[in-house]
């Protein structure tokens, strides 16, 4: 079989200057990203004749940061992607394969919060040199050392490296340098005599405490069956709350306060609840699957997926590998959309149970599943590419580890076919 997939010729790769925007250096995450910056020099260049002021460095900095909060708000992001998939398939190709990239969205995340800490530096600077009251000093140093602390420990390598102290500092850091913002702009009213009430400030900080709030008013510990085909794969299934729109994701804890972690939810059509499959990728799963719970925490809402942008193209290859077929499932369940299914794992039927593969078959008769226990690995591009060409598709959406899903989406972008996967910046 391996010999067959070499055989598959991939189609000329587009002519330089259109396929350099396809290098993952300017992918649409780091585009926006760039945005964000380049908006904030041009009004940075439009304010330094008059002179930057302290105030207006905070405000910008506050401007910075609750775009990067709000950004990351559960109710925004299915908004963001309700907008995105709107078009119809009517539309031009071209504009419907950039809709698609919506997913991106934690560019303008990113932008903001280091757009924001540069911005907090300025005015660290400023209100140290203008000689600001000790009070308003000694909050603005300690936010200064979270925030740097924030953006240092969220770079590629030392997030990989330590991603646990990354989310703690994330969590614990967003909430103390929250209460701090609070404190500093009660404080700067204080010295000033401005009207707390009356100062934007209080309002952009209210809006954000609200934001971060809301999806911890709807933590609860709710129940769940789990079934445990192979040592390698857990199935947990869940009944509590409104059935999840497929395509959404489900966080859930077992220590609400420490780690959170997101899941593909599957509901199928007629059955009540929704199960999520969970396998061992890291200690937090394999402790979910040796020592399995009767409950667990979730919080906030179900949040659409990279995958709900297959409503904008006619027809859709899914490209998944292991646990990837988890986020994949419920789409092809829904059959909202043709699909054709290329699915490698290793020992499908034993790692998986027969009832997932069979549920699977069902709706996927003509699934390539590519069993990498006997045949090996194959090359994911060219499965993808032949699948893309046998089923007249007009995207792929690969769900798969990070360095498998780069090959496979710039792989198909740089030849010209609209391909999607997980960018891993949330």
């Amino acid at each position: 079989m391996t010999a067959l997939v070499n055989d598959i010729v991939l189609p000329e790769p587009l002519p330089l200057p259109r396929r350099m925007w396809k290098n993952p250096r300017l992918m649409h995450h780091n585009r926006l990203a760039a945005t964000v910056l380049l908006v904030n020099l041009v009004v940075l260049g439009f304010a330094l004749p008059g002179g930057i002021s302290a105030d207006f460095a905070a405000n910008a900095a506050l401007a910075n940061f609750a775009l990067a909060i709000l950004i990351r708000r559960q109710r925004l992001i299915n908004l963001l992607f309700r907008l995105a998939t709107a078009a119809p398939v009517t539309w031009p190709l071209r504009v419907r394969w950039l809709l698609g990239k919506v997913y991106h969205f934690g560019g303008l995340h990113v932008g903001g919060a280091v757009t924001g800490t540069l911005w907090f530096l300025a005015f660290t600077g400023l209100s140290t040199a203008a000689g600001a009251p000790a009070a308003v000093l000694v909050l603005t140093y300690a936010l200064v050392a979270l925030f740097l602390a924030m953006v240092v420990l969220a770079l590629p390598r030392l997030r990989a490296k330590s991603h646990n102290h990354f989310e703690l500092m994330h969590r614990f850091g967003g909430w103390t340098s929250l209460i701090l913002l609070w404190a500093l702009t009660i404080t700067r009213s204080v010295y000033s005599g401005q009207s707390l009430v009356s100062t934007p400030q209080f309002w952009v900080l209210v809006a954000l405490t609200a934001a971060i709030l809301a999806p911890w008013t709807r933590l609860r510990r709710v129940p769940v069956t789990i079934e445990r085909p192979s040592p390698h794969v857990a199935i947990a299934r869940f009944t509590h709350g409104r059935k999840p729109f497929a395509g959404s994701s489900t966080a859930i804890s077992r220590s609400p306060l420490r780690e959170w972690h997101s899941f593909a939810n599957i509901p199928a059509p007629g059955e009540h609840g929704f199960r999520l499959t969970i396998s061992r990728a890291g200690d937090w799963t394999g402790r979910f699957i040796d020592d399995l719970p009767s409950h667990v925490w979730v919080k906030g809402i179900s949040t659409a997926g990279v995958a709900n942008i297959e409503t904008l193209f006619r027809r859709v290859v899914y490209v998944a590998t292991g646990s990837g077929i988890g986020p994949c499932l419920p789409h092809l369940l829904a059959q909202q959309v043709p699909a054709r299914l290329v699915w490698a794992t290793r020992n499908p039927r034993l790692t998986y149970g027969d009832g997932l593969v069979e549920e699977i078959l069902a709706v996927q008769p003509e699934a390539q599943i590519w069993d990498t226990g006997e045949h090996g690995k194959p090359d994911m591009v060219r499965l993808a590419y032949a699948a893309y060409r046998d089923f007249d598709a007009e995207a792929v959406i690969c769900i798969s580890n990070k360095k498998l899903t780069w090959q496979v989406v710039h792989g198909l972008e740089r030849v010209g076919i609209p391909a999607y996967g997980a960018i891993w910046d949330s």
